[in-house]
């Protein structure tokens, strides 16, 4: 957190093509990415559990970057981020989320890969938890993250967004978007 002062969360609702979510940043970085097609509700809970107190401000200007490279990836554009983010959680979650941004586009790994990549083969359920506590769906990619059987499962944003969203690697790694 920022010094003394409670530090202000700026958000937009990002719009493109069939995409409908939240997104919000602090001056750091960005720190949410909310699920397709919730309420503002999915935020205010969010936000309220992790910066207690902090305001939450509208403000499409501030959060423009952070939008840009989003549908540039909605559109197949980009593969990789740019942008700064703030991320919030336990060392332990952070380890797993940084080492979801490893993942290759258009790639996937299991739970137990990433319990591997994160020298903790046997937290396998702890990996499941933290990533299923990533707050910035999208950048930091946990839906490259399948059962070890190849099967979808669990993602904050649903099944449908998942799908959706491996569905788009695949074809921009095809050139077919």
């Amino acid at each position: 957190m920022e010094k003394m002062n409670k530090p202000t969360l700026y958000w937009s609702l990002l719009k493109f093509k069939d995409w409908n979510f939240h997104i919000a940043s602090t001056t750091k970085g960005l720190v949410f990415i909310g699920s397709q097609y919730k309420p503002f509700e999915e935020l205010v809970e969010w936000a309220t559990k992790y910066f207690p107190g902090c305001p939450l401000v509208e403000d499409a200007e501030k959060l423009e970057p952070f939008v840009v490279e989003i549908t540039q990836y909605l559109d197949g554009r980009r593969k990789t981020f740019t942008i700064p983010f703030e991320y919030v959680g336990t060392p332990f979650q952070l380890a797993v989320w940084r080492a979801l941004c490893d993942i290759p586009y258009g790639q996937t790994k299991s739970y137990s890969d990433i319990a591997n990549d994160i020298n903790k083969p046997a937290a396998v359920r702890a990996v499941g938890a933290a990533i299923g506590a990533n707050p910035i769906l999208i950048t930091v990619p946990c839906h490259r993250v399948i059962g070890k059987n190849g099967s979808l499962t669990g993602y904050r944003g649903g099944l449908e967004m998942k799908t959706l969203l491996l569905d788009l690697e695949k074809r921009a790694s095809l050139n077919i978007v």
